[in-house]
């Protein structure tokens, strides 16, 4: 479960319009250890078109009169994981699994609108936090893989 300032948010549609992902603070109850990250609500993958699809797509566009190459992949987006997704670093996905749901507590932090925002409000809050100097605290080890907890030992 995840909450936006005491709300539960459990759909796209409770989010503000055009939100591309949010910044996020999981919490481990037991341990009061916590990990900040970024997470998008959308996956975009680039798929290879089967032949069927692709034939058709050439008949298509010889009839609008469309030259050229036909493209061999088409983009396809879906909804991310972000409702069961918890972290990717390595020791929040071992507390994860070893744990159970309710040793945690979920909490967006803040709505982002595009990528680069995104990336930027992470590296924000990571900072805002000192996440890299309260290794006690944060389970966070690294900013932009340019900065590291073990620096600040």
């Amino acid at each position: 479960m995840w909450l936006y300032k005491n709300e539960v948010i459990d759909s796209i549609d409770k989010m503000p319009e055009n939100t591309y992902g949010f910044i996020y603070q999981v919490t481990h109850l037991p341990t009061n250890r916590k990990y900040i990250g970024k997470k998008v609500l959308y996956f975009e993958r680039n798929v290879k078109i089967g032949k069927r699809e692709l034939q058709a797509l050439k008949e298509e566009r010889k009839a609008k009169g469309i030259g050229g190459r036909t493209p061999a992949k088409k983009k396809v987006i879906k909804e991310s994981d972000w409702k069961t997704y918890y972290g990717s670093q390595t020791e929040i996905k071992e507390l994860v699994n070893k744990g159970k749901e309710s040793d945690f507590s979920r909490e967006i932090l803040k709505f982002v609108d595009n990528k680069k925002h995104l990336t930027y409000y992470e590296c924000k809050y990571l900072f805002i936090y000192e996440v890299l100097e309260n290794n006690e605290e944060y389970i966070n080890d690294n900013i932009l893989a340019k900065f590291y907890s073990r620096d600040f030992k």
